[in-house]
C-alpha cells in the first residue's frame, strides 16, 4: 500500500487510506454489478387474458340484464403474449349455468377467436352473448394455447362474468 502512495505520490497515511477506502468501492461496485448481471432471473413468461367494457375500461361489466329486452352485451377480450416467442392462440367463450365451474369449463363454446401474438403484442376481440332466458349465468372466456398440431391446450387462465338474467315480467 505505500509502494502504491509512493506511485500516485500521496504524502500522508491520511490520504493513502483514502485512495484505499476508494479502491475498496470501487472493487464491492464492479463485483456486486457483476454479480447482478451475471446471476440475474430470466423475466417470467406468460400470456393473459382480460375483459374490458364497451368504453374500454375495467368498470362497468354487465351484471343484470332483462330477457328479451336488453340481453345482448358485448366486452373486449384482450389477450397478451409476453411468452418470449411467437404464439397461436385460441379464445373459447362458454356460457354454463353452473355459478362455480371447474376449469376448463365442460361445455361447447359459444364463440371462438383465433390468432397469432408476436412477443408483447395484444390482440382484442369483441365478444357479443345474448342470454334470452332468465337465471343465473356464467359466461367464461378461457385462454387456450394452439400447438404445432394444432390442438388447444388450455392455459389455466380464464375470465368470468356473472350474469342474472331477469323475464319482463319481473321488472315490470
Amino acid at each position: 500500500m505505500k509502494k502504491l502512495g509512493r506511485n500516485l505520490n500521496i504524502k500522508n497515511n491520511q490520504s493513502a487510506y483514502t485512495v484505499a477506502v476508494a479502491i475498496a468501492l470501487l472493487l464491492a461496485s464492479v463485483l456486486l454489478v457483476t454479480y447482478y448481471v451475471a446471476l440475474r432471473p430470466e423475466p417470467e413468461r406468460y400470456m393473459t387474458i382480460y375483459l374490458l367494457d364497451t368504453q374500454k375500461k375495467a368498470a362497468d361489466y354487465p351484471e343484470y340484464l332483462v330477457a328479451g329486452v336488453n340481453s345482448t352485451f358485448s366486452v373486449y377480450v384482450d389477450v397478451q403474449n409476453n411468452n418470449g416467442t411467437t404464439v397461436n392462440f385460441q379464445v373459447q367463450v362458454k356460457v354454463t349455468s353452473n355459478m362455480n365451474p371447474t376449469f376448463p369449463v365442460n361445455v361447447n363454446p359459444t364463440q371462438t377467436f383465433n390468432g397469432t401474438l408476436l412477443d408483447g403484442a395484444t390482440s382484442e376481440n369483441v365478444a357479443t352473448t345474448s342470454l334470452d332466458q332468465p337465471g343465473n349465468y356464467s359466461v367464461i372466456y378461457e385462454l387456450w394455447i394452439v400447438d404445432s398440431t394444432g390442438v388447444p391446450q388450455f392455459t389455466g387462465n380464464q375470465c368470468v362474468l356473472n350474469i342474472q338474467v331477469a323475464s319482463q315480467n319481473a321488472v315490470s
